[in-house]
């Protein structure tokens, strides 16, 4: 069975070393060897698989690879290729990229069922041969710099991205060589030197320091979500700047520690969310980037040590960010925390117990509350406004009712797993198709109150112009929802519908941030511009004989 999580393995390590090149007694055939010394040097023993001595047919004569009967030395290969930890490439670039004898190898070899399957999440293929890393030692007689620069690498990218990595096998590292035509005696004794101290690395295993930390950075970044986060700044920045209007508070330092606290908190979220959700993510198969998680726990990148670990610390740091923030703050101490604490409450208590108000069927609710009134308070209360004034409250309403959409249709590709783990979100409770009607009637009551608050003038005119944009997307995004209420569509996959939802929430955002953050810059112009055109027509309205006037002594001057 294949191996589910990427991780390093301790030598001793399986080791595959395939030589890419019709002969193989060319310097392609040198460097592969000098690998292999290399590599027994350090205690492993590889395997070698010339591909000039197999027998198979390089061409595909089916619709599908599984149509084609595998050569006996094919079978033979994919079981090295199961049997391998390490897979090392040793091949010449011809013409930009692989030769045809292990391009016509790969396709035979990788094909669905045994390299990657289709699936129903993320991209809609999963490959099989995850927990594999790669090499590709590669010669050419093109200069690497200019292959690099000038040509892009066309066959590294292609061998160590959409193939290799496509099937799962990561890291994929690189070694290329040249230009071999015009090397000496020297340099080419030179380069399998390399090559052979590349075998030789593998002593330290074939995962290096470098890559494993690189895999766990990206895992870590993959964890926080980061895609959801901008939204959250606007409605606090849209808070800050209503409670210092006029005022440069994007600048300031009080600004940006109370972001801190607020991105700190959103982190400590996504973090519980990621353990707490773990069964239904498991279950879950229409993730994708909106819904189902990370998957860093799924797929075994991050442990749920390491992401309990990390919500300790993350929450230390929101503690010693907020007592920064009370430090900078003219705000009253008590207001900030009862404010923040608040949300705090509701952020992490949406799946964390005892709330767990997902689980409750309040998660709709919930994720609407802190990411409208939650944080937009927060940024008026931080800066110095008073919790009760009417001003944020009027600023929050539209920006609610138009995350209400979303956050309904983010419960539709999860609503099998999440009835399985007994999550009660809206689609789960109500179905798939009044999921939809929800999110419908949502659509136009935000809409309605975009339209209301233009109209009216309401929240200082914040909304302001809001209807000419929301009332269209509105309408697009009402006939999306009608089809598929119309259509036999089961739950599944609505990637166009979430980023349809997710385009229109901006719009509550975008709209009153540029109109708090330019209004008074709006209004000195608007000032400057009608002082210019008075004085204008004064200057128009004086006689023609007021222009040239004569002095005391008697000569003219220009006034």
């Amino acid at each position: 069975m294949l191996p589910e999580r990427f991780e390093p393995t301790e030598p001793p390590i399986n080791v595959l070393v395939i030589l890419g090149h019709p002969r193989a007694d060319s310097f392609c055939g040198a460097l592969a060897e000098a690998f292999c010394h290399g590599a027994r040097a350090a205690g492993v023993q590889p395997r070698r698989l010339d591909l000039s001595e197999l027998d198979f047919d390089p061409h595909l004569h089916t619709p599908s690879p599984n149509d084609q009967p595998l050569e006996d030395d094919l079978c033979r290969s994919r079981e090295l290729f199961l049997w391998a930890d390490h897979l090392v490439f040793v091949y010449p670039t011809w013409w930009g990229t692989a030769p045809a004898l292990l391009k016509g190898f790969l396709d035979r070899l990788m094909a669905p069922g045994f390299a990657f399957k289709t699936c129903e999440g993320g991209t809609g293929y999963e490959g099989l041969l995850q927990g594999r890393s790669a090499q590709l030692i590669t010669t050419m007689d093109t200069p690497p710099l200019v292959h690099r620069l000038l040509y892009r690498q066309p066959g590294k990218n292609a061998l160590a991205r959409a193939t290799l990595g496509f099937c799962g096998i990561q890291p994929v590292r690189s070694l290329v060589f040249g230009s071999v035509k015009n090397s000496s005696a020297d340099r080419r004794e030179a380069w399998l030197a390399r090559a052979e101290r590349q075998g030789q690395r593998l002593q330290q295993g074939r995962i290096t320091r470098i890559e494993r930390l690189r895999h766990k950075t990206g895992a870590w970044l993959r964890s926080l979500r980061l895609q959801f986060y901008p939204m959250s700044w606007i409605a606090y920045a849209i808070g800050a700047l209503a409670a210092t209007p006029g005022s440069p508070v994007l600048g300031t330092s009080v600004f940006w520690a109370g972001y801190l606290c607020l991105f700190l908190l959103e982190v400590a979220t996504v973090l519980v969310n990621e353990v707490v959700d773990l069964p239904t993510d498991h279950r879950n198969r229409y993730y994708n980037a909106f819904t189902g998680g990370s998957r860093v726990l799924v797929d075994g990148s991050l442990s749920q040590r390491e992401v309990k670990a990390g919500i300790g610390v993350v929450l230390v740091g929101l503690l010693a960010s907020t007592i920064w923030l009370l430090s900078l703050s003219s705000a009253h101490p008590i207001a900030i925390i009862a404010v923040l604490g608040t949300l705090a409450v509701l952020a992490i208590g949406y799946t964390a117990p005892p709330l767990k108000l997902s689980y409750r069927g309040w998660g709709e609710v919930d994720v609407a509350v802190t990411h409208s009134i939650g944080v937009l308070l927060c940024g008026y209360v931080f800066l110095g406004g008073v919790w009760s004034d009417l001003t944020p409250w009027l600023l929050c309403v539209p920006m609610l009712l138009g995350i209400l959409p979303s956050i309904t249709l983010a419960g539709i590709p999860d609503i099998q797993a999440d009835a399985l783990a007994t999550k009660r979100t809206l689609a789960v409770r109500l179905g798939f198709k009044n999921a939809l009607r929800i999110a419908l009637f949502f659509v136009l009551l935000s809409a309605a109150a975009a339209l209301a608050w233009q109209v009216w003038g309401l929240a200082g005119g914040a909304y302001n112009g809001i209807a000419w944009l929301v009332v269209p997307h509105a309408a697009v995004l009402t006939w999306l929802l009608y089809r598929h209420i119309r259509s036999d569509r089961t739950p599944g996959r609505i990637d166009g519908l979430m980023v349809a939802s997710l385009g229109y929430v901006l719009w509550f955002g975008l709209v009153p941030l540029l109109r708090l953050a330019f209004a008074d810059w709006v209004r000195r112009c608007t000032a400057w511009l009608i002082a210019l055109l008075a004085g204008a027509m004064r200057q128009s309205r004086r006689p023609c004989g007021a222009v040239f006037e004569f002095g005391p002594d008697g000569s003219t001057g220009w006034f």
